[in-house]
């Protein structure tokens, strides 16, 4: 045997495998891509139906694990009187109670539009590996939900916002965090 050969045919070898590897990597790149487009097409879907049926605004959410739907949820505020019941919200609530957590690992979130300070806030809690929006705030403002409001109210001292906020009584309730460090069965989150 020529010298090298032995080493050029383990190369050879080590190339094929590179090139199956990124090849299936595409394809599992683009049933991925097919796939995420189907989760956020069922997102649209509820949100459109919510609307024809009069049942609450114009957002939908789906939180996927593993592939599969395990929950929905659609802006269910006037219908249930609810101010917190938007879609990514009760999608959450849904999904924790399937997957008996309160932490949604390794699932994705689709919503409809960029989610709101009070859903952005929820969704960071719940800890999804990843979330898909559609439609922009700027879309959503444009339709007559505007939120730019909290974001700019945040940057204000408390008691100078629209509502004012006033603090009270705050060493007496420092005990409650001091109950909770001293807690040795709690549950971190």
């Amino acid at each position: 045997m020529p010298r090298g050969w032995v080493g050029s045919l383990a190369k050879r070898e080590e190339w094929r495998i590179a090139i199956f590897d990124r090849t299936v990597h595409s394809l599992n790149t683009a049933v991925q891509h097919d796939m995420s487009r189907d989760f956020m097409r069922r997102a649209i879907a509820l949100a459109l139906e919510n609307v024809r049926s009069a049942s609450g605004g114009p957002f939908a959410a789906v939180i996927v694990k593993e592939d599969r739907i395990i929950a929905e949820g659609t802006n269910r505020v006037t219908r249930t009187n609810d101010p917190t019941a938007h879609a990514e919200i009760v999608a959450i609530r849904e999904a924790c109670r399937v997957l008996a957590d309160f932490q949604l690992s390794g699932c994705e979130l689709y919503t409809t539009c960029e989610p709101c300070p009070m859903c952005l806030g929820a969704i960071y809690w719940a800890r999804p590996a990843r979330i898909f929006y559609a439609a922009t705030a700027a879309d959503a403002a444009e339709a007559g939900f505007d939120d730019a409001f909290i974001y700019e109210e945040l940057k204000i001292a408390p008691a100078g916002r629209r509502i004012p906020m006033t603090q009270l009584l705050r060493d007496d309730s420092l005990a409650i965090f001091s109950a909770w460090k001293q807690q040795e069965n709690k549950t971190p989150y």
